[in-house]
């Protein structure tokens, strides 16, 4: 990753985000179509975003799909305006505020709220519009849908969010208190340049190592003042609630299908946002109506391979069939397979079959605990870890040094800047002496493991903060051991997103880690494993292990941890089992 430029990111990034359009045209009137550019659309502020309209020329008014996004809201050229005007509706695109065309300040997260709510009134109020509206797009453009759904409900009559996320810190920038580093820090400088702004040359591999964090723009040579904001706020404080709807699912009321990928950085929000609304909203009929597709894909949709898997072409949907279901059936009212599709539709991987679901987690899921053991010598996948359904009696601890000078790389996961995404071989990473590595024998038969995944770690440490993480991998017969999923915790958050509290040296405590979710049937002969270690760079930062003020730290300090796995603290991960037909 070293010496890319920033604009190598930008097309990068444009590539894997769907619905990422290109900037402005000029205004004209084509066959089929009137195009609108630039129409200068007020909020409530009296701030005015750019906005495109495509308006299919015949008898109107017509239904209207929405997508405002801040990679650039498309030109006259831009495939969705033909495509969708071609089908009957009103295509409306939309430079978010400072970006593009749009007045205003560009900080990320803040006004989508706000903004999303008065683009969609002014919409109502077009003659063109019949009043009924629907949103798509992914990645950002899928949470410039979810965070204004609480106000813009009753206004829409359905969203389609790909890869999206709904608030900007739980899973976003912070998980359970561990920055995700290489996505909000690349992401962020990605998008603080201006179009005909020169970005400059960047050391990513230097860039990430940069301290202390509250500075990290120094390191590309430009302030950025959110990048600062994001490190400031380290807990879920006002800031951020500010920036999140997970309050208000019971005011989301409109029909959702959210579709998102096993190895996306927005994963679980994907899942557990329609789970949320199907759980909580006040209107039976939008809690019917959340429904989600979860494929084996990284941020994006239909990539066959990921990282170093090939889930065959049983992994694909078919996208363009889907969008012209939802949308024909919740805009124009025609009968369409939309109708009876059920509420999760889930690819288990190493079957590679698509399977069906009502519930999440899936109701017939047993939750089965698998427990860590060892003599004493878990360090690498040399070493005498092994995971066992049977719980631990009287055994020693296992001991590594994290050292924050020399982390965990990253391997694959759930990443989108600055390391590969999607799942790859882990043994390169299983021979270092600072990862306990603990594995079953082959499986005499196989073992499907669809939903949430946790484990419970008991451990201690010489630091008075520090982290642990955790990896469920998958180890095929020639030994090549593939990622599944993996979670992090930071020791003072232990508790709580708010209330910190600092560890004891030498104390035990029981950590909660959050694996996130995943399909994933092990196949007969493979074995299950799971990784234990302090660091996953740069995906995550570096946690310099003193116990400081975050972001301030410009000194970095070994920490020895100590893992207990015995009858009075029994480590295990919980796998969401699901019974053999």
């Amino acid at each position: 990753m070293k010496n890319l430029s920033l604009n190598m990111y930008i097309r990068f990034f444009a590539l894997i985000c769907l619905f990422a359009l290109i900037p402005g045209a000029v205004c004209s009137q084509a066959n089929d179509y009137t195009f609108k550019k630039n129409v200068m659309v007020e909020m409530r502020d009296g701030v005015k975003l750019a906005t495109n309209v495509f308006i299919p020329n015949g008898d109107g008014p017509f239904p209207v799909i929405l997508m405002r996004s801040p990679y650039g809201k498309g030109d006259e050229n831009g495939g969705n305006g033909k495509r969708f005007t071609s089908q009957g509706y009103v295509f409306v695109s939309q430079d978010c505020r400072g970006k593009f065309d749009s007045e205003g300040i560009w900080d990320p997260f803040r006004y989508d709220r706000e903004d999303g709510f008065d683009t969609v009134k002014w919409v109502t109020q077009q003659s063109w519009c019949d009043g009924k509206i629907g949103t798509g797009g992914g990645s950002y453009v899928g949470f410039t849908q979810w965070s204004s759904a609480p106000e813009t409900s009753p206004l829409l009559s359905c969203m389609l969010p790909v890869v999206p996320f709904s608030d900007a810190y739980l899973g976003t920038n912070y998980v359970h208190g561990a920055y995700q580093l290489a996505l909000t820090m690349g992401w962020g400088t990605m998008v603080s340049f201006k179009p005909g702004e020169t970005p400059p040359q960047i050391d990513w591999a230097k860039a990430y190592t940069h301290l202390p964090l509250q500075t990290w723009d120094d390191a590309v040579g430009k302030e950025i003042f959110y990048l600062r904001d994001w490190i400031k706020h380290s807990t879920y404080d006002d800031y951020w609630k500010q920036r999140s709807i997970t309050s208000q699912y019971e005011d989301i009321t409109v029909p959702i299908l959210n579709i998102g990928g096993w190895y996306d950085i927005f994963a679980k929000i994907a899942i557990e946002n329609i789970a949320s609304v199907r759980q909580k909203s006040k209107d039976p009929m939008s809690r019917r109506n959340a429904l989600c597709i979860i494929g084996p894909w990284g941020h994006g949709v239909n990539q066959t391979k990921v990282g170093d898997i090939d889930f065959g072409e049983a992994s694909k949907i078919e996208m363009g069939k889907i969008e012209d279901a939802w949308y024909s059936y919740w805009l124009k009212g025609e009968q369409t397979e939309a109708s009876n599709w059920p509420p999760y539709r889930l690819f288990v991987m190493g079957r590679n079959e698509w399977r069906s679901a009502n519930e999440w987690p899936l109701p017939e899921t047993v939750w089965t605990k698998v427990y860590l053991h060892s003599n004493g010598s878990a360090n690498s996948s040399s070493g005498d870890g092994a995971l066992r359904f049977e719980s631990p009696s009287q055994q020693t601890t296992d001991e590594f040094t994290y050292d924050p000078e020399n982390p965990v790389p990253t391997t694959g996961g759930n990443n989108l800047v600055g390391a590969p995404i999607g799942p790859f071989n882990q043994q390169d990473v299983e021979k270092r002496t600072d990862v306990l590595v603990y594995t079953t024998g082959p499986l005499d038969h196989d073992l499907e493991v669809t939903g949430p995944v946790t484990m419970t770690l008991f451990a201690s440490s010489t630091a008075t903060d520090t982290d642990f993480t955790a990896k469920l991998v998958d180890v095929h017969p020639d030994g090549k051991a593939y990622n599944i999923c993996d979670g992090i915790i930071r020791a003072r958050y232990r508790n709580s997103d708010t209330n910190l509290e600092l560890i004891e040296p030498g104390t035990v405590y029981e950590y909660e880690i959050d694996l996130w979710v995943t399909s994933n049937e092990f196949k007969k002969g493979h074995c299950i494993r799971v990784e234990v270690s302090s660091s996953n760079f740069p995906r995550f930062d570096r946690n310099p292990n003193t116990g400081h003020e975050f972001g301030a730290d410009t000194q970095l300090i070994k920490a020895t941890q100590t893992i207990y796995h015995d009858a009075e603290h029994p480590s295990h991960i919980v796998l969401p089992v699901i019974p053999r037909k």
